[in-house]
């Protein structure tokens, strides 16, 4: 089945063969959700192709946290008509849902990292070279 980088992206995928996955285990098992496979399992491309490459991720990371907390600051001022408790209405919603947000933050900013920023290029006939 042939992926779209897009689907790829979406669903943790190598970016070289799109087939392998990323990640060892799924973003809700808070206690391994950063667990990364070294080389893709699939085509055995060794996703940090050049050390300090997920240093970058860490600015993706940054802004996708300011557009959450944003939102939620924007629904608050919507949904609660500029309440004047900024704590129970700006505060603890906006830490809250940045940090229910964590492991879906980390994951899809690392793989933004590597389909967009690492130079790899999509390989659409590859083989299966497992290590």
């Amino acid at each position: 089945m042939q992926r779209t980088k897009f689907q790829a992206m979406i669903g943790g995928r190598c970016p070289r063969c799109r087939q392998g996955k990323v990640f060892m285990a799924p973003w809700w098992q808070v206690t391994k959700f950063s667990r990364m496979h070294e080389h893709c399992p699939h085509c055995g491309l060794r996703y940090e192709v050049e050390p300090g490459l997920f240093f970058g991720a860490m600015f993706i990371s940054y802004a996708i946290s300011v557009g959450i907390m944003i939102g939620i600051g924007v629904l608050s001022f919507v949904i609660f008509n500029d309440p004047d408790n900024i704590w129970l209405y700006y505060i603890i919603p906006i830490t809250v849902a940045s940090l229910v947000a964590v492991p879906f933050n980390f994951r899809i900013s690392r793989v933004i990292m590597l389909h967009l920023f690492s130079g790899v290029r999509y390989e659409e006939n590859l083989s299966n070279r497992s290590l």
